[in-house]
């Protein structure tokens, strides 16, 4: 039991006091802080299903006009035609802080501000199924890099929301009972000493009231002599 362990002090009462105060804050601070976090995750999640969505239809478009470009191309001219890319992408990775949890940003930037850079060969000699696969890899680009940031970003969000989740129940469910339970059991052992002081004091009254009685009633039976006048 945690009142065996402690030292039933005014010193400890108010170390106690001021334990309980501190753990009282922090407990609200991390449930709002937990509250926070779910409603930034929950946005998340949605966020990232709709990106998943989106992504895959995406890539299934991307993957069929490629299908149908084969079907039109030879795998040489494909080849040939993708060999060598005129447009180049640059990914920028950065941190940011939500709620205590750094979260990847990623953002990027081509080469060139032409969007027909994206086509690394002529038009005379392609079908126009593989512009269409190499135009729908490239718009679905965006979305794919904004899926890993969100996914990323929810698993760091979902371990920090367990972390606090337990640091909240600690502090609910041990610390502060446990605490509440020490300044009980020293207030509870103050008073008794107190009152066991009081009765102490009021015992040694009684004792020198009496003696002090005893005293003057000894005193009260003892004859004066007067020395008379010569």
């Amino acid at each position: 039991m945690a009142s065996t362990q402690i030292i039933p002090t005014r010193q400890e009462l108010n170390r106690l006091k001021k334990k309980l105060g501190t753990a009282v804050r922090g407990h609200k601070l991390l449930k709002d802080k937990r509250d926070e976090l779910m409603r930034q995750f929950l946005d998340l999640v949605r966020e990232n299903m709709d990106l998943r969505i989106k992504v895959e239809e995406g890539i299934q478009r991307a993957n069929t006009n490629f299908v149908v470009a084969k079907s039109t191309m030879s795998e040489q001219e494909m080849h040939t035609a993708l060999m060598v890319p005129k447009q180049e992408v640059q990914i920028n990775a950065s941190v940011k802080n939500v709620m205590s949890v750094e979260i990847p940003s990623f953002d990027f930037k081509t080469r060139t501000a032409d969007e027909n850079d994206i086509y690394s060969y002529g038009f005379a000699y392609t079908s126009s199924d593989l512009d269409a696969a190499v135009k729908s890899l490239a718009d679905v680009f965006p979305d794919m890099l904004r899926l890993a940031e969100v996914e990323k970003a929810c698993s760091l969000m979902a371990k920090e929301i367990e972390n606090t989740r337990r640091r909240v129940n600690a502090l609910e469910h041990v610390t502060i009972p446990e605490t509440r339970e020490s300044i009980k059991y020293i207030t509870m052992k103050l008073d008794e000493n107190e009152r066991s002081s009081q009765i102490r004091l009021m015992k040694v009254k009684d004792m020198m009231l009496e003696e002090e009685h005893k005293f003057s009633e000894k005193n009260s039976g003892i004859p004066i002599e007067v020395e008379s006048a010569s």
